[in-house]
């Protein structure tokens, strides 16, 4: 299996473009020892053709012109996109899906509960459904294992079971709708399987980790985990207030009940994070969080990397 990381910051990208924090002020001054990042976005593909996206970040444009991969063939009219997978209905993850309006067939495979938020709450998504089968929208259950086809119907090579993680729906879902929906597929994580038998977990928000969790994560060749926050109250010390990265459904990665200790135990993947905040410490690779991270064996996504598993 093929795995572009086309994009690894969390919402806003790094820069922020609003942001004046010590990261964001000293990237931009060239005195600080980190790269640029846009917002995460991950490719997938079994054999080079065709390809599927793991969400759909508000970048994909941008980041589709940086991946000779993604971009069109031979037709006048082309894309080796052949569908996107949706973990959650979190603007991060859904708003690049305007970007694919062009008429371009492909799969969106996603639950019934999000599918719902999309194609009934939200009119600007009917531009994904102007002309017959233009998006093949696609329900998963947590739980069931399903392949993933190209757009006319051909299995990949990869196939995927997601998982919840929680049941917290964004604020802009209304109280009303929210109680009409499932818990269970409000925000998931998601292992794919290529035809060599080699597993991708993908989880780029967590909000808490379960000895369930755990097991699961040790059947995986390669982890990409959530690396928002580097600490609980990270958001409060650099704003003066605001929510702790638990309250925002993501647990931090330092700390006793952090992400680096709780995982540790976890051998077989290489690990990765990625949906890496702007304000997070650990993107600054001269400093001693960048070299904590490294010496307990993680890395810090950075766009452009390809892998392979």
């Amino acid at each position: 299996m093929r795995i572009e990381i086309l994009g690894s910051a969390a919402g806003g990208g790094f820069p922020q473009w609003n942001c004046n924090c010590r990261n964001c002020r000293s990237l931009r001054a060239g005195t600080l020892r980190a790269k640029s990042r846009s917002q995460t976005q991950v490719a997938v593909s079994d054999s080079g053709r065709p390809w599927f996206l793991l969400n759909a970040s508000p970048d994909l444009r941008m980041q589709i012109e940086r991946a000779p991969v993604l971009q069109p063939g031979d037709g006048v009219r082309d894309s080796p996109i052949s569908g996107v997978l949706i973990t959650s209905a979190d603007i991060d993850q859904i708003a690049g899906l305007l970007s694919l309006r062009e008429l371009q067939p492909f799969r969106i495979y996603c639950t019934q509960s999000l599918q719902r938020i999309l194609r009934k709450d939200n009119s600007a998504f009917g531009m994904l459904n102007r002309v017959p089968r233009q998006v093949c929208w696609t329900n998963v259950v947590p739980g069931e294992r399903f392949p993933l086809l190209d757009v006319e119907g051909r299995e990949s090579g990869i196939s995927c079971e997601v998982f919840s993680l929680a049941d917290r729906y964004p604020l802009y879902v209304s109280p009303e709708r929210v109680a009409e929906l499932n818990g269970e597929e409000a925000l998931l994580g998601m292992i794919l399987t290529g035809s060599s038998g080699m597993r991708l977990a993908y989880l780029p928000a967590v909000p808490k980790i379960s000895d369930e969790l755990l097991c699961l994560l040790e059947t995986t060749d390669l982890l990409l985990f959530d690396g928002t926050f580097w600490s609980d109250d990270e958001l409060i010390r650099v704003q003066g207030s605001g929510a702790t990265a638990r309250e925002m459904g993501h647990v931090p990665v330092s700390g006793p009940d952090g992400s680096l200790q709780l995982l540790a135990g976890v051998r077989r993947p290489r690990k990765i994070f990625v949906h890496v905040n702007n304000t997070n410490p650990m993107l600054d690779e001269s400093g001693p969080e960048y070299r904590q991270v490294r010496a307990a064996g993680w890395k810090v996504a950075e766009d452009g990397w390809q892998l392979n598993l």
